[in-house]
């Protein structure tokens, strides 16, 4: 296979055109999204807001068959449902946040698997759990564009307040910034930006475009600025190596994107100069060799 049928030629095709043009916009939300979500130590409740938007599409699906517009508009309901009612049993009762976005996840999770069985036709939603390159249309590229563009415009315009709330919400709500609203404003713009994610990435795999990225430039950069350009950076050339393997070895596009992403993730983990375990065993190897007596 030549340098031109491995790199080029898939992207000749509109649909492929269509599916890398998508995964690069989401890259510059979720990147900029991930970074947040790891710092504040939200990942797993992204994770809960992922699986949540199961039931919403099911149920779109089982009312009104296979529109687009309704799919979609089922999956931010069930994601916005999560958010709230995770906020409202944290602050009303004794739950903890992330106890109750774990058992809102379940239950909505629960829900969607239960309302699939009852679907009336043998309707393969399988593109929806795991991705499809090839059902990424003008529309749902259009969608990636207003939600990425939106996410970014917000970040830069409340960018104090969410820098605040990141590193020190205490402070920042002690000095009268609204930090429940910025909380849920985050969680919002999150479900957003995966049920984008949902055609290309799928709902169980959408959270690695945004968190794998994040990670993987958190072992490699101290300044925040540059740990987001990073992270989008490797967002854009994992989605673009997993679309690639997706086309060739005839994959799940949203499974391909995450295993080159976590590929990069590993990589980092073990060769990062500072932070990357290689580096730590042997600094702390030279330590017990400086030792007196070693």
């Amino acid at each position: 296979m030549s340098l031109h049928e491995l790199l080029i030629e898939p992207f000749t095709y509109a649909f492929m055109q269509r599916g890398l043009a998508a995964a690069i916009v989401l890259s510059f939300s979720g990147g900029l999204l991930g970074c947040i979500l790891m710092l504040r130590r939200l990942a797993l409740m992204g994770d809960a807001l992922a699986h949540s938007l199961l039931p919403g599409i099911a149920l779109a699906w089982l009312v009104f068959g296979a529109s687009p517009v309704a799919l979609f508009a089922g999956a931010l309901i069930a994601g916005l449902l999560t958010a709230l009612g995770s906020a409202f049993l944290s602050r009303f009762t004794r739950v903890k946040e992330d106890a109750a976005f774990g058992a809102l996840f379940l239950v909505f999770f629960a829900a969607g698997v239960a309302l699939i069985s009852k679907l009336p036709t043998r309707l393969n939603l399988s593109h929806f759990l795991f991705g499809n390159i090839l059902g990424a249309g003008p529309d749902d590229l259009r969608l990636a564009v207003v939600i990425s563009a939106a996410t970014v415009a917000l970040f830069a315009v409340f960018r104090r307040a969410v820098l605040l709330e990141t590193f020190d919400p205490v402070f920042h709500r002690a000095t009268g910034g609204r930090g429940g609203l910025v909380h849920f404003g985050f969680l919002a713009l999150t479900v957003l930006n995966l049920v984008a994610a949902l055609q290309t990435m799928g709902v169980v795999l959408a959270l690695g475009l945004f968190l794998l990225p994040a990670a993987s430039a958190y072992l490699w950069c101290e300044n925040f600025l540059r740990l987001i350009a990073l992270s989008v950076a490797i967002a854009i050339a994992g989605s673009t190596a997993g679309i690639l393997l997706s086309y060739h070895a005839g994959l799940a596009s949203g499974a391909a994107i995450v295993l080159c992403l976590g590929a990069v993730f590993i990589i980092s983990g073990l060769f990062s100069p500072r932070h990357g375990a290689i580096s730590r065993l042997l600094h702390a190897r030279r330590g017990e060799n400086a030792r007196p007596g070693a």
